[in-house]
């Protein structure tokens, strides 16, 4: 019942809308992420991710160049929802049924905040 459930709301979403959704999202936060870390030349973040978005899903892994975990715990501490893989790595997956434009937006605005306290 709760399998079926889950099925009949991306049904009504319509799985062409949610991955044209995905792609605008993904492609957004990738933009988000750019725009935020070139103000910051001393932080090395780097996607990883391929940048074409037909060679890639709707996540983006960003290498944590020269720093440790503790970088994705301050995220997770100012309400970013990621995921960590060792040794540094960092996946953001933007769900197209649950996110939205805001919330790539105030991600960018958290990481901004992040990355001027970081320095």
């Amino acid at each position: 019942a709760i399998l079926k459930a889950s099925l009949d709301i991306f049904d009504q979403a319509g799985i062409h809308k949610l991955r044209e959704k995905s792609l605008k999202l993904t492609s957004y936060l990738e933009f988000i992420f750019n725009d935020v870390v070139q103000k910051f030349p001393d932080v090395q973040l780097e996607i990883i991710t391929p940048s074409d978005p037909h060679q890639r899903g709707a996540q983006l892994s960003i290498k944590l160049i020269g720093t440790d975990k503790s970088f994705f715990e301050q995220l997770t501490k100012a309400g970013v929802i990621s995921d960590f893989r060792s040794p540094d790595v960092i996946r953001l997956a933007p769900a197209p049924l649950y996110n939205s434009f805001e919330d790539v937006y105030r991600f960018g605005e958290i990481l901004n905040s992040l990355l001027a306290e970081w320095k």
